[in-house]
């Protein structure tokens, strides 16, 4: 059952010379996607820095406007809500930030931080506050003696740990991970993808779980899908993706990825050129300047996301619908 349908989803952002300049284009942050998150899940969204990625799951909150499209969850268009309206909604969405140390005021301790939820929404006060503020630190690893101290006080693990607590303080039932372990020592990420499993099992949490570390998101995701320059181009399950990948640019995604076995080492494949600009995107199939593979439809007619058996590609020579 879906939880959350993302429809022609667009967000732009103006470009101008200047402050009192006219706008000269749009930077095309995310350009039509189309997703689904069924509930329970963990939907893995990966691509290179500047793809529109965490743009994408800001817009989907709301954190930031949408330029078109419609958001999806639990039957309501969230783009459809009136402020008071999204205000309830945001009980049942949250999101953990990517820098622990640029997402915590420095200036509230622990427990104000964890509790501000509780206080906006109104959902406890005094001593069931505080009790609710403990149950949620020892949820996350952290202890009581924790609840009083400042946020500079803590390590970069610890510090996320808090994040997570702060975004379960309202018993939400979709979070929006935006790299939540990037920052993070090897062996803490690994803690933090651990803790993120067992509480999404614990209290039915679904989860989009955006990295640009494929191993990352093979541990963490039931499906992958794979972003470039504001548009989806393949979706699948998660071992589908890893074992049979279709499209060139999660190919070459993948192809990356370090294996400490020799005996498992594929053959590196070097993209073409640079990333198009956002503002500028090239016609037709965006990825084809760069595509060893493209044939002259790629540049004249933009592929859809085709689906077979579950396993969606945008490409015009390797999806399941061959146009070439």
């Amino acid at each position: 059952m879906s939880l959350v349908e993302i429809r022609d989803l667009k967000k732009y952002f103006p470009v101008g010379d200047g402050f009192f300049s006219r706008n000269k284009g749009n930077v095309k942050a995310v350009d039509g996607v189309n997703l689904t998150i069924n509930e329970g899940e963990t939907l893995g969204l990966v691509g290179e820095s500047g793809c529109g990625k965490s743009t994408l799951g800001r817009t989907i909150l709301r954190l930031i406007e949408p330029t078109s499209g419609e958001v999806i969850f639990h039957g309501k268009n969230l783009l459809a809500l009136s402020a008071r309206e999204l205000r309830e909604m945001r009980r049942e969405m949250q999101i953990i930030f990517q820098d622990p140390y640029a997402s915590l005021n420095p200036r509230m301790r622990v427990g104000d931080i964890v509790g501000e939820g509780l206080e906006i929404h109104k959902l406890a006060k005094g001593k069931a506050k505080r009790d609710r503020i403990m149950e949620l630190l020892h949820q996350v690893g952290l202890r009581e003696d924790h609840y009083p101290r400042y946020p500079h006080e803590f390590s970069g693990g610890q510090r996320q740990r808090i994040g997570i607590a702060r975004a379960l303080a309202v018993n939400p039932k979709f979070i929006v991970c935006d790299e939540p372990v990037s920052s993070l020592d090897v062996s803490i990420q690994a803690q933090i993808i651990n803790l993120l499993q067992e509480l999404q099992e614990k209290m039915h949490l679904t989860y989009l779980f955006i990295s640009h570390d494929l191993r990352v998101v093979e541990h963490i995701s039931h499906r992958v899908a794979i972003m470039y320059l504001g548009k989806v181009v393949e979706i699948a399950a998660g071992e589908t993706i890893y074992r049979d990948a279709k499209h060139p640019y999660t190919r070459a995604l993948l192809s990356a990825v370090p294996m400490p076995e020799t005996s498992r080492k594929k053959e590196r494949i070097v993209l073409e050129g640079d990333v198009p600009s956002p503002v500028n995107p090239p016609s037709g199939c965006t990825f084809h300047p760069r595509c060893a593979y493209r044939q002259p439809l790629c540049s004249e007619m933009e592929p859809p996301l085709d689906f077979s058996d579950g396993h969606g590609v945008s490409c015009h020579v390797f999806g399941p619908i061959k146009r070439a």
